[in-house]
């Protein structure tokens, strides 16, 4: 198993794609400590991941909102005195946040998606960074989606956070380099999930036309499987992605399966991150 005698920390794992995740991880051998806001959906995830463990792994849960830097820290004092070492975060929690023109969106609710979508990472990252520099080692995992790659009109929020998230990885996986701790972010593709049924449910006035359209169209054809993503999560949790650092890899678009072959231009480029386009990379010269 990839992840045997592993242990990790998944937000927002109580349903969905952190749901997912953590069965993988499950699995694969990895112990698991999760959260989420709903305390019946974390007891419940709990017990479904309890009956996927073997001897010797174990399933954790707390009901908490990781936008809130003291109960971040509570989850990490848990997690550890709980599994004693923390080798793997999912950064998994995140939200849409509010629909619409940016002049007609509740500035509470906006504001709120960027503290559930970012400050939930940076809490996150900021305590149990410590940890892991003291262990020499520690795998972050980030997640992050289109709307860091592309404008994402009437979803300002979710887009705005989602950007920084992956300058965030970016950043940190600079700081951590001399530690052995590698962060990465990542794209699970489009997922049928709450998430698009909130689009689904919010309309074309609110979301615009070529989004909603867009997103009947994923609910007919299904998606990306929610395994898809989970298994690029177990890759990058795993020893198979050592090496691998400061990246923003898609689950559906990238062959992320074979990139323990492209370690060096991976250490090398700036292939899988976000960077400025200057007119030379379009085969344009307007210097005077």
């Amino acid at each position: 198993m990839k992840l045997s005698g592993r242990n990790a920390i998944v937000t927002g794992a109580n349903r969905g794609f952190g749901f997912e995740v953590a069965k993988k991880f499950v699995q694969e051998g990895a112990s698991v400590v999760i959260c989420g806001r709903d305390p019946d959906q974390v007891s419940h995830a709990v017990s479904v991941l309890q009956g996927l463990t073997s001897p010797g792994q174990t399933v954790a849960g707390l009901p908490l909102d990781v936008s809130k830097e003291e109960s971040v820290k509570k989850l990490v004092d848990t997690a550890i005195a709980r599994l004693g070492r923390i080798d793997i975060v999912v950064n998994n929690a995140g939200v849409y946040g509010p629909k619409g023109l940016i002049e007609d969106v509740d500035s509470g609710e906006w504001i709120s998606a960027i503290n559930i979508n970012l400050f939930s990472v940076f809490f996150m990252c900021k305590w149990i960074l410590p940890h892991m520099k003291k262990n020499n080692a520690g795998k972050i995992i980030n997640l992050s989606g289109g709307g860091a790659t592309a404008p994402l009109p009437r979803i300002s929020a979710y887009a705005a956070s989602k950007a920084a998230v992956v300058r965030l990885t970016e950043t940190l996986a600079e700081e951590c380099k001399e530690y052995s701790i590698e962060i990465n972010a990542v794209a699970p593709g489009a997922l049928n999930t709450r998430l698009l049924d909130e689009v689904l449910e919010s309309g074309p006035e609110r979301v615009g036309k070529a989004f909603y359209e867009k997103a009947l169209k994923q609910k007919s054809n299904g998606g990306t499987p929610l395994d898809l993503g989970a298994a690029l999560c177990v890759y990058l949790a795993s020893p198979e992605s050592d090496g691998i650092t400061g990246k923003l890899i898609s689950a559906p678009w990238d062959p992320w399966q074979d990139l323990a072959r492209y370690r060096e231009d991976l250490k090398n480029t700036d292939i899988y991150t976000l960077r400025r386009i200057v007119e030379k990379d379009r085969g344009r010269n307007w210097e005077s």
